[in-house]
Parts: structure tokens; sequence; C-alpha cells
């Protein structure tokens, strides 16, 4: 348990939110195209990795829990600022009207639900979800007002408002919108409040034509940006196997090292992408799902400080001479 969330849980959401939430990040919230997101992280790649090397190094001569615990708070500190600086690199349009433009999302609380769906087989289809859903996946920054009885949901851009649409069946005055008409009366108002649309150009987004298409003003501080992300991971993850190889005895070490290690990267880390989303769709804060890693490293900075032992000069064959 003491290397499970002493460790290895923090490690997890560091590494995924630095190698794959930042592609998703790229991708579905800021809209980059697929080969734009793939070349910016491959730049960051090439440039952090040599972090593996270097803070495991580093490990064998100052300890292996500093290195990583340090990694998880500068993890909680600038996960933040780092991510809203890579939006106002990437998509300057988007986080300009993430600032500017007031969207309000009201509706009855009964009729929205968590739309946490992290193997994809979920449906959500009540009008408060399908709201939610709809400007999550334009990255618009919405708040929510729940009113007693606003169904179907309504979306305020600005000063216009825009009915929603309810897929049971409608009684009494509500007014019958259709997907389709929903979906589009939510676009046009958006990109009159400054917001630029999936599937339309964004004014300054970045577009890399080729590999080595990085040495502009607007691209390599994004790429510098990316490798501390990597940098980050490379401090967590560095030292890791050491320091679980360190934590047990020869007798249960297969055991003790495997279980914290693969449930740790795998539900931690594994469920980062989904739970994130999650969280942004449930507040209409796009950058709400970086309180997931934020809070998981820190309290892997804390139960690691208090509980987890350095052990960098431990005779791990100590055991096996005395048997």
């Amino acid at each position: 348990m003491i290397a499970l969330f002493g460790l290895v849980a923090g490690q997890a959401v560091v590494w995924y939110t630095g190698q794959f939430y930042v592609l998703f990040f790229l991708q579905t919230i800021l809209r980059l195209d697929m080969f734009t997101a793939n070349v910016l992280i491959a730049w960051s790649l090439i440039l952090g990795t040599a972090g593996f090397v270097f803070f495991g190094s580093l490990s064998d001569r100052i300890g292996r829990k500093k290195i990583i615990l340090a990694g998880c708070l500068l993890a909680v500190v600038t996960y933040f600022p780092v991510f809203k600086a890579i939006t106002q690199l990437a998509n300057p349009a988007l986080h300009a009207a993430q600032q500017n433009t007031k969207v309000t999302v009201i509706a009855d609380e009964k009729d929205c639900t968590f739309q946490f769906n992290p193997v994809g087989t979920a449906k959500f289809t009540s009008s408060c979800d399908v709201t939610k859903a709809l400007l999550a996946r334009s990255s618009v920054n919405y708040s929510v007002q729940y009113m007693p009885g606003a169904i179907p949901a309504k979306v305020q851009v600005g000063t216009t408002e825009i009915a929603g649409y309810e897929t049971a069946k409608l009684t009494g005055d509500q007014i019958k919108t259709t997907p389709a008409a929903f979906t589009k009366s939510v676009n046009d108002a958006l990109v009159a409040g400054g917001y630029p649309i999936a599937g339309q150009a964004a004014k300054g987004i970045i577009k890399m034509n080729g590999f080595f298409d990085i040495f502009n003003a607007q691209v390599f501080p994004l790429v510098l940006i990316l490798t501390y992300l990597v940098l980050l991971v490379t401090m967590v993850y560095g030292p890791i196997a050491a320091a679980l190889v360190e934590l047990f005895p020869t007798r249960i070490r297969y055991t003790g090292m495997s279980l914290p290690y693969h449930i740790g990267n795998g539900w931690f880390g594994g469920l980062l992408p989904a739970t994130s989303f999650a969280m942004i769709a449930q507040t209409g804060d796009p950058y709400y799902g970086l309180w997931y890693p934020i809070v998981i490293a820190g309290m892997t900075f804390v139960i690691g400080v208090l509980f987890v032992p350095e052990n960098k000069d431990k005779d791990i064959f100590a055991e096996d001479t005395r048997r």
C-alpha cells in the first residue's frame, strides 16, 4: 500500500499526463491536427528522454525518494499554468474566447449525469448531458446553473439563448428542437462569440508542415513546454524501478513490485483521460480535469514524505546472504 500510494500512483499520473493526456489535450481540446500534435510530442520526447538516464543516475547519489517526490510536487505546482500556456501558444483564438466569452448551461440537476465512460460503451442522451458534451468537445469554458424543471437544458452564449432538445417525448409548452438544429445554433453562437469550432480553421492555430518545422517563435516555445512535461515524467519514472526493488525483501520482491506498479499505472494512470474529460464536462472548465493528476500526485507526495523509506544504500542481496 505504501509503494502504491507513496510512489507509484503519483508516478503514474505524472507519466500519463506528460505523454498521453497532453496528446489528448492537443488533439481533442485544442484541436490540433494529428500530424502536428504527434510531431510536437515526438520532439519533446527526443529532447527530454535523456532525463531518464540523468535522474536515474542522480538517484544513485542522492536517493530515489527525493527525485520522485520532487517530480510529483512540481506537477502539483505547475500543471495549471503550463497547460494554460500550451493553450495560449497552440490555439490563441481559443484561449482568447475562453477568457472573454461567457457561456452558461441552464439545466435541471436531475437531468445531468457524470459522463465517465472509460470503455466507450455508455450512452448519455439527456438534454443536459448532450449539451455539456457538445460544449466540452468544442473546448468551451462554461458554467452550469441548475434550475429545477429546466428540461430541456438551455445554453446562453453572451446574450444569446439557445433552447435545447429532449430525446424523450415532450409535453406542455416545451419546444422540440432537432439535434442537428441545436448543434448548429450553438456553434453559430459560439463562432459569434469568438470560439473557433471544430472543422473550421482557427486563426493562429499551430500547424506543422514537416517534422523539422519547429524553429519559429510559436512552435519552439511550445516544444520546450512539452519537453518540461517529459522531464517531469523522467523524474518520477527514472528512479522508480530501483526504488521498488529496494523496498521489498527478496522473498516477496516480484509480487511486491508487480502489484503496486500495475495497479498504479493501469488504474490511476490508465483512467486519467476518461476521468479528466468527465470532470471537464461536469464543470465546464477545460482545465478542471487536471485536478485528477494534481490530487493524486499531491497524495503521493504527502504519503511518500511520511512513510516511504530511502533505501538507495540498501544491500538488496543481504537477505540471500543470511539464508
